[in-house]
């Protein structure tokens, strides 16, 4: 198998699925309809709520949900080979991801933008509207502080990275200013984008220097640092700093694996990986368990992840300018990310087995594997960094990516170079899901305690912004700084998928009210019922097999009774909403009608 085969097919699949599948869920299935005003225009207050062009919004949307998820995963799941990984990417994108994100996003816009627990208390009850609440405000505290700590350990020590993502701040800043006041979105963009690669250009010039020396952080400063920017990023007006810096940061993001794209088109590496490992059954060096269900948990946001519906009932939806947009946004986003996920599968796959390995184990771990590495020993000589051990995918990724890009001629001494840029690019890819996960994280919170004092619940109240983002910050922040978040950080897989689940749910919930067809709701219904199971099973073999079990590394009862806590949370949702499903299927047509309008 060829890197070049997999690419021209994924595409080819995708680009169907967009204009056959998306078209279907966007015009027979929601019934998108320009005729009438978004909340964007409708609620327009200048700071939450803006109109915004659908470009800008596929950028802040793209750049908010690809997180270390279609980077991460797709590499450590690449233990059991690359035929797993492509095949759950592709097939849970397009049936799974891509329809999950179009309703969460068309279902909050109903509600006005509102937060998925506001919506699933709307549409299946206050009793599962609290327990949403709860899980959402539990599973995104995990998740921004467990992609922090990806951040640290990228720019710990790193002036360069730090350097050229600090910079992308106060440049987001300026392009915000300049098409709020000019309207011209192709000038603030091309402004931009020569600016962001300036500084990322600059970056090597200055770690010799004081500046490099100031911006020499250790992982306490930095763990301080990012919570302090997320608190102004969630706190200021949308358009000021969130959205043009994850505009501008999709340019990176895009371009890079746009780049990825034509250098396996160019040098067409051979997949020396197995298209099955042995470790399918379970038992590998970095995934515990059996292919089935950590196929499915551990490559969540490539092909269907829960932090996308925070995203979709946050940020996104009090933005989209035409509810055709949607389609773009929604549906079409996912399917991109879907790619990035392919690309980082390839680029880890493209090393050999036991160079992968090798980085991705501990030493004393591979030792057991009777491996012996390959092409290793020169890349870490190229690049001038130990390899081995460095385990977590993020380096992995680097080093792919630069195996690939130096086997292109103009590029060969350049390892050193691009190993630094990947790191960096990766930091950005991450810090773009936490400004938007932070800001999405105050919304559930002026929500959630907004019941006990309603003016919270008020997104133009300056004191309750104020309140809810700091509070937002200190929750994550603190597991961050205190680095607590290490014995949690195993439950995000099976949350954030539960959140999924929750999110198909109250999708297949509106689809039944507003559907001209009943049946349209197994376009929800056929992947919920596949990743319910799953979750449900991967929490139990995790709580059986490694929580509960004395002799496993990862023994916690604490964890135990966090995952046996989120899945019972899940079972109430599910509950409520069968109950739901059947109250509505008993009522006459036209009564089904008048609710959901």
């Amino acid at each position: 198998m060829n890197a070049v085969s997999i690419v021209i097919g994924s595409i080819c699949i995708l680009m169907i699925a967009y204009r056959i599948y998306g078209t279907f869920m966007a015009a027979k299935v929601l019934k998108l309809n320009d005729s009438s005003p978004t909340p964007a225009h409708t609620l327009n207050d200048g700071k939450d709520y803006v109109p915004t062009n659908k470009w800008v919004t596929f950028g802040h949307h793209f750049a908010a949900i690809a997180a270390a998820g279609p980077l991460v995963g797709p590499i450590l799941a690449a233990q059991f080979g690359y035929l797993p990984g492509l095949l759950w990417l592709l097939i849970g994108a397009v049936i799974g991801g891509a329809v999950h994100d179009a309703v969460v996003l068309f279902a909050s816009m109903r509600k006005n933008g509102k937060s998925l627990s506001e919506v699933a208390k709307d549409e299946l009850g206050p009793v599962a509207g609290f327990c949403t609440g709860l899980a959402m405000l539990f599973i995104i505290t995990i998740t921004m502080a467990g992609l922090s700590m990806v951040v640290l350990h990228a720019l710990e020590n790193n002036p360069w990275g730090t350097f050229a993502v600090g910079i992308t701040i106060p440049i987001a800043m300026g392009v915000g200013l300049f098409y709020k006041k000019t309207g011209n979105l192709k000038l603030a963009s091309t402004i931009g984008f020569i600016l962001l690669m300036v500084g990322v250009f600059m970056g090597p010039s200055i770690q010799d220097t004081v500046i490099g020396e100031w911006l020499s952080f250790d992982t306490h400063t930095l763990a301080i640092i990012l919570p302090v920017y997320a608190f102004f990023a969630a706190a200021l007006p949308v358009w000021l700093l969130l959205a043009p810096r994850d505009y501008l940061s999709s340019f990176m993001k895009i371009g890079v694996f746009i780049a990825l794209i034509i250098g396996v088109f160019i040098i067409n590496p051979a997949i020396p990986f197995p298209a099955v490992t042995e470790f399918i059954h379970g038992g590998g060096p970095i995934l515990p368990g059996p292919v089935w269900p950590f196929i499915s948990i551990t490559i969540a946001c490539g092909a269907i992840s829960g932090f996308h519906a925070f995203v979709g009932s946050g940020t996104t939806p009090k933005m989209i300018n035409r509810w055709s947009d949607i389609k773009a946004i929604g549906f079409g986003a996912m399917l991109v990310e879907c790619l990035v996920g392919i690309m980082a599968l390839i680029a880890a796959t493209a090393l050999q087995p036991a160079d992968y390995f090798a980085i991705n184990s501990t030493p004393e771990v591979f030792k057991t594997l009777g491996m012996n590495v390959v092409n290793l020993p020169q890349l870490s000589e190229e690049i001038g960094l130990n390899l081995e051990g460095r385990t977590g995918g993020a380096v992995t990724l680097a080093v792919g990516m630069t195996y690939i890009f130096t086997k292109i001629p103009w590029f060969s001494n350049l390892a050193p170079y691009f190993f630094q840029f990947v790191i960096m690019f990766e930091a950005v890819f991450i810090l773009t899901a936490i400004d938007a996960g932070t800001r999405v994280s105050r919304y559930l919170i002026q929500d959630f305690f907004g019941e006990l004092y309603k003016p919270l619940k008020r997104v133009d109240w300056v004191p309750g912004t104020i309140f809810a983002s700091a509070l937002a910050c200190f929750l994550w922040g603190y597991l961050l700084f205190s680095g607590d978040i290490g014995s949690v950080w195993a439950l995000f897989g099976v949350s954030n998928q539960l959140m999924a689940s929750i999110g198909l749910i109250i999708g297949a919930t509106v689809i039944l009210k507003i559907a001209d067809k009943r049946r349209y709701m197994l376009t929800c219904l056929i992947p919920l019922a596949y990743l319910f199971v799953t979750v449900n099973y991967a929490g139990y073999w995790m709580v059986k097999n490694v929580y509960l079990n004395p002799e496993a590394s990862g023994y916690s009862v604490l964890n135990a009774s966090l995952s046996i806590i989120m899945l019972v949370l899940g079972v109430i949702i599910m509950v409520a909403a069968i109950k739901k499903w059947i109250e509505l299927f008993n009522s006459p047509r036209a009564k089904l009608e008048a609710v959901s309008s």
